[in-house]
């Protein structure tokens, strides 16, 4: 039976079939949560895996790469978040960085996820709420899914970091 769970702390390490990167379209190191990933996957394999990968991807667009170093999870889900800053109204494509990552834990038989709550940082722009914003697409996504593949079993854990950012996503998961 499919489940998901916020939790309040790091999704780079959490036990997981694959662990969620909120990536840049170019798929290179970054800060945050992309960094930490590259940071603990090991920079140098996976720059390379990345470099493999046609870029730039679309806002939404997903890509998968081993984990490497991280001992926590098999594989990388690289999700291209919008940037609100840039792109104020991109709803639909933060929906899509969910969803999108969900196929392709599905297209690679995995059934463990976990994501941070992507366009929440730097690329939450001026939204009121980034946070919550982020979780709201996440479980529209995931109840997609679900919806979709109801013999596909998932398990997905949304992970919120710091405690603001738990705050604003426990009020919107309570919602739902």
């Amino acid at each position: 039976m499919s489940r998901i769970q916020l939790i309040n702390g790091s999704s780079v390490t959490q036990k997981a079939d694959a662990i969620v990167n909120a990536a840049n379209r170019y798929l290179a190191a970054g800060g945050g949560v992309c960094g930490a990933i590259f940071s603990m996957a090991g920079m140098q394999e996976l720059t390379a895996a990345c470099s493999k990968i046609k870029t730039p991807l679309r806002d939404g667009e997903v890509a998968i790469t081993p984990a490497f170093n991280i001992t926590s999870a098999r594989y990388i889900i690289h999700a291209v978040g919008p940037n609100f800053a840039v792109t104020p109204t991109a709803f639909k494509e933060l929906y899509m960085a969910y969803y999108n990552s969900l196929l392709e834990l599905k297209n690679n038989d995995l059934h463990s996820i976990s994501f941070p709550l992507i366009s929440s940082g730097i690329f939450g722009g001026d939204l009121p709420d980034p946070a919550g914003e982020s979780t709201k697409q996440c479980i529209r996504a995931y109840k997609s899914f679900v919806k979709e593949y109801p013999d596909y079993d998932i398990d997905v854990k949304l992970c919120a970091f710091s405690p603001r950012e738990m705050q604003s996503a426990s009020s919107v998961f309570s919602l739902y």
